[in-house]
């Protein structure tokens, strides 16, 4: 137990009363020591029960700290939290998850191993209720027709793998002095920016599936919508910044929804316009059956008109969202 690096962990929250709970009894639980171990939760001005939660916690538990965050969104947050930190590490979480007992034992050994700047672990993503359609939401954001590429979302399981971004993070605090904080102006995807600067920087980000965490989506179709909408702005928006955060898969939604309306409005004036939509349409109809075929085999047949209308979901809300943070990057 000697010689352990002092790790501080920042959780930014707002309005978290019901997970909050779960997030920190997870950290609690783990094998790290806790003589080397602080827990900085940032609370955003919340106006549920989150605080008076985490205050009960403080009490029995000497090295969990609340502090405020007066600007309330993530980024502030997460700064907040670095400045405040006292440790030689420092590890993002979300309260939003729950981790493996071995999650931050793990996060140091890889970080020491292979002297990597950032290290995170897959991210499982599981149900918060037993509704058909929260198992389904969940499906369809671990599926590679729902979440892309993205290695910490699919439950890649081929080792240690040098990767442009992972979920959270472990990072050595030099890397803040090196770098900078977080992007302030992010309201999302602040994260994936720093990973980004932190790569030109030429840090090195490592994704182990050894590590693991557990993340709980939105538990119906409305909240799931708001949600991509709000991702979706979020992928172009930051543009009005100077800040390109999108790869392909990001851009996906975007000319997926983008060439259904040009192509429909179109089609009132040129056939070649109709028959361009009803490839792209009839495509995706095809990509969605097939998938959620593919789902509904291994998860049960109960899934299978179901889960094209959460691709659905996923995808026009993505999509209808990123065309709105260009309407917004225009309009100023």
């Amino acid at each position: 137990m000697l010689n352990l690096p002092w790790v501080s962990i920042i959780i930014p929250c707002r309005n978290e009363e019901k997970f909050i709970g779960k997030c920190l009894n997870s950290i609690i639980n783990n094998d790290y020591s806790k003589e080397s171990l602080e827990i900085l939760v940032i609370d955003g001005m919340s106006e549920d029960k989150t605080k008076e939660i985490v205050e009960k916690y403080t009490k029995q538990y000497l090295y969990i700290k609340i502090l405020e965050n007066p600007n309330k969104f993530t980024p502030f947050g997460l700064n907040i939290g670095v400045k405040n930190a006292r440790g030689d590490i420092i590890i993002r979480m979300d309260a939003h998850s729950t981790y493996e007992k071995d999650y931050i034992s793990k996060c140091i050994k890889y970080l020491n191993q292979y002297n990597a700047d950032n290290v995170g672990g897959i991210w499982k993503i599981m149900p918060r209720t037993h509704t058909l359609i929260n198992k389904a939401i969940v499906f369809a954001s671990s599926s590679i027709f729902g979440a892309g590429d993205a290695y910490y979302r699919r439950g890649y399981s081929r080792g240690p793998k040098w990767v442009d971004t992972v979920f959270g993070g472990c990072y050595k605090k030099e890397v803040f002095e090196r770098i900078g904080l977080f992007n302030e102006n992010l309201v999302r995807s602040q994260d994936m920016e720093f990973n980004l600067r932190l790569k030109k920087a030429g840090g090195k980000i490592l994704l182990v599936p050894e590590i693991v965490s557990y993340y709980y989506p939105k538990s119906n179709l409305k909240d799931f919508f708001r949600h991509n909408f709000s991702d979706g702005i979020w992928s172009t928006y930051p543009l009005k910044f100077e800040v390109r955060i999108f790869s392909w898969r990001h851009l996906v939604p975007l000319f997926f929804v983008s060439s259904l309306i040009l192509s429909l409005f179109f089609s009132f004036f040129f056939w070649q316009a109709r028959l361009f939509f009803d490839l792209i349409f009839g495509s995706y109809v095809f990509l969605s059956l097939f998938f959620s075929v593919k789902i509904s085999f291994k998860k049960g047949f109960q899934y299978l008109f179901l889960m094209p209308i959460v691709f659905a979901t996923r995808h026009f809300g993505y999509g209808l969202g990123s065309i709105w943070g260009i309407v917004k990057l225009l309009r100023g």
